[in-house]
């Protein structure tokens, strides 16, 4: 996907802003604004945890926050086959507005489509957003160094093992949510006080996501991996069916990347937010520039992260 993005949509409508590919686009005018758009397939469309009414909103609000921006206003265009269920539109519609409510955002316009049976798999979502900038430090990958701490902010692969447990109907003992959220209120907490650069660690999961701002920023990053938190419910559940949790798929975290001397106050004030009260400083950024990432292993090892491969698990968002 990552060649595909670059090799054709870039190559063909690359611009400034486009070329950096970002979780949102900086804008100039005025005070400054971000904008975004996403598009949200994810099969099943209810899981523990969400629905993809839920997600369409919080993947915008993230990627608007992890920018450096207080999301302001939406957009929403539905598109459903013929036949859908009147009630579970309804179910969606509601869960929209209430993520709205909780992110502080408005829908200020979008657009709705009927689409003959087959022609497509229930109901799509997009949502596009605009934030206002917020005053400090811009975020930007450029300002990453050598010793720069990375801290996330909390357990990972929840999403992904939910939607799995949900799509395949596995039998599993313990229950798994997603960790949906939007994080307007953690990431405005911690914005001016010594944060560099942030991104969401969506599909790839938190490897992936580790591999960007590697390749971006032109340095190693090393993680502990005692010190990457995973729920033992995910962790059982990736052993068992031989899947990698750094891989899975995360709707409510963020990984930040902060200078080292600020490192702990900003782990600090992320403990203190409800989202945030299992945040830990799980690496740095490594002097070294050959753009890889790596985990020490909890037997003292070092093991490659690579960017994945293809989609550990399809339509997740």
């Amino acid at each position: 996907m990552h060649e595909l993005i670059k090799k054709l949509f870039v190559k063909r409508l690359g611009n400034p802003l486009l070329d950096q590919l970002g979780d949102a686009a900086v804008l100039k005018a005025g005070p400054g604004l971000a904008f975004t758009t996403d598009s949200f397939v994810v099969n099943p469309i209810f899981f523990p945890g969400g629905d993809i009414g839920k997600l369409s909103v919080c993947g915008t609000v993230n990627d608007l926050c992890v920018s450096g921006s207080r999301p302001r206003y939406l957009s929403c265009a539905v598109i459903v086959e013929e036949g859908f269920s009147y009630g579970d539109l309804e179910k969606i519609v509601s869960s929209v507005k209430l993520t709205c409510k909780k992110a502080g955002v408005d829908i200020i316009t979008g657009d709705f489509k009927v689409v003959e049976k087959g022609a497509a798999d229930k109901i799509f979502i997009t949502t596009s957003g605009i934030g206002e900038l917020c005053q400090g430090d811009p975020l930007s990958i450029g300002r990453v160094r050598p010793g720069d701490k990375v801290i996330i902010n909390g357990t990972i692969g929840e999403h992904g093992a939910a939607v799995l447990l949900a799509r395949e109907e596995l039998k599993f003992r313990a229950k798994i949510y997603s960790d949906c959220a939007p994080l307007q209120d953690l990431v405005s907490s911690i914005l001016g006080r010594g944060v560099k650069f942030m991104r969401d660690p969506t599909r790839g999961g938190l490897a992936t996501t580790l591999n960007e701002i590697a390749a971006d920023s032109g340095y190693n990053i090393g993680i502990e991996e005692s010190m990457v938190p995973v729920k033992e419910s995910v962790r059982v559940l990736c052993e068992a069916l031989g899947m990698d949790p750094l891989y899975m798929a995360n709707e409510g975290k963020v990984v930040v990347i902060a200078a080292p001397e600020h490192a702990d106050r900003v782990l600090s004030i992320m403990r203190k937010c409800p989202l945030g009260k299992k945040s830990a400083i799980i690496g740095e950024v490594k002097k070294e520039q050959k753009r890889i990432v790596y985990l020490r292993t909890k037997v003292g090892g070092k093991r490659m992260l690579d960017m994945l491969s293809g989609e550990q698990f399809p339509r997740i968002c």
